[in-house]
């Protein structure tokens, strides 16, 4: 039968994510897309924790422009287990209770192996892994661990990459710390679904941010710009719009997905 009422209510009796006036973390927040995205969820009656890690001047420049109160600046190494959990528990505090966790922060170190000693090789495989893997593995973990605590529904998105699937010759380790963190956000949407937590991730391609403009000039910039057909580079509104929705109470059958946000410039099959 179809066409009748859908029954919203969640499984095991769990407190239903409202519709605005969440608690959201968004990691690496000072600037660029996680700036974008923490803006997005402040914009829509949210109350946003703001993260950094060393940009702690451009983490407050982002606080101080949310629309709303109630938001909040955090900061800590996320390569520190320690800290993490730390981290997770004061935002808890802080917020009364995390409902959105978006795990943003990340690094790209060029390391393209022609051109790469061994001992650099290492490095940025370590550095890359430790920020862009373990780094949100362990976030996910504390901040999950609250949420089935507090017997609330919950989203966790992650900000993963084209590069995942297409490949990164000059960052290898970008690209494969991007598709693990894919699978490991698959992995958790299966298991957390009995909690009420729904887990998924946005893909991007290139987008116009502070780090990468440089890159947007001459003719790298025109290259760039050719590989989608609309001509141009996704923007980190664009990024936070998929994140937003991911995030809604509405998407909660969207738990497991890879959503491309990439104007077409790699199509999977």
């Amino acid at each position: 039968m179809t066409g009748g009422p859908v029954d919203d209510r969640t499984d095991h009796g769990l407190r239903e994510l409202p519709a605005t006036d969440r608690g959201v973390l968004v990691t690496g927040a000072s600037r660029g897309i996680g700036r974008a995205i923490a803006t997005a969820f402040a914009e829509r009656g949210d109350r946003v924790a703001v993260h950094c890690t060393v940009r702690r001047a451009d983490a407050e420049r982002t606080l101080a422009d949310l629309p709303g109160e109630g938001h909040i600046l955090v900061s800590g190494d996320l390569t520190d287990p320690a800290r993490v959990e730390a981290l997770a528990a004061e935002t808890e505090k802080a917020l009364g209770g995390i409902d959105v966790l978006v795990n943003n922060a990340a690094v790209m170190v060029a390391h393209p192996l022609p051109s790469t000693s061994y001992a650099d090789w290492q490095e940025a495989w370590r550095q890359t892994a430790a920020v862009n893997l373990f780094a949100p593995a362990n976030l996910t973990h504390c901040v999950a661990r609250h949420m089935i605590t507090g017997r609330r529904e919950g989203r966790v998105v992650n900000i993963g990459s084209r590069g995942a699937f297409r490949g990164e010759p000059d960052h290898p380790a970008y690209g494969a710390t991007k598709a693990a963190l894919h699978a490991l956000g698959q992995s958790l949407a299966v298991s957390l679904a009995p909690h009420g937590i729904a887990v998924a991730s946005v893909a991007p391609g290139f987008v116009a941010t502070e780090r990468v403009a440089g890159r947007l000039e001459g003719e790298e910039g025109e290259r760039i710009r050719a590989q989608s057909p609309f001509g141009r580079v996704g923007t980190p509104q664009e990024v936070a719009a998929a994140v937003l929705h991911l995030a809604s109470p509405a998407a909660r059958w969207s738990s497991g997905t890879v959503l491309d946000v990439n104007g077409a410039s790699h199509l999977r099959t």
